[in-house]
């Protein structure tokens, strides 16, 4: 790992959103937000449906350059911004996919840049993390 090129994907990851993974996120945040598990409160205030926790998407996006680096304290800084909401189907879920591929490599590490889609669109745009890498 301590050897990394521009350009390099270091991890690709699918993660499936079901309802009951936002009840359980929902649970451990705190936040019961019903735009997270009411179809109906949700297209009252103009969404398609029920969507997933922004902090949920964040969260899991980050997971497989944890699993890379094989240590969470090489983690430096971790920024995103959020471009697209996640609905999730009652019934079929929502699949979200991450790619993380080496964008810049300096002396105190690399910066891994995170490509999240879901539905052919992203979601987290300027998704990066800075990681340690020795």
């Amino acid at each position: 790992m301590n050897t990394v090129e521009i350009g390099q994907v270091v991890a690709e990851s699918e993660f499936r959103l079901t309802r009951d993974s936002l009840v359980r996120y929902a649970g451990a945040s705190g936040d019961f937000n019903p735009i997270h598990y009411r179809d109906d409160f949700a297209r009252s205030v103009g969404l398609p449906g029920v969507l997933a926790h922004g902090m949920l998407t964040m969260g899991f996006a980050v997971q497989p350059v944890v699993e890379w680096l094989g240590d969470p304290g090489r983690v430096l800084d971790y920024q995103v911004r959020f471009t697209r909401p996640v609905p999730v189907d009652a019934e079929e879920g929502a699949a979200v996919t991450v790619v993380a591929k080496v964008g810049a490599v300096d002396a105190a590490g690399a910066r891994i840049d995170l490509t999240v889609t879901f539905d052919g669109s992203t979601v987290l745009g300027k998704a990066q993390v800075r990681v340690r890498l020795d």
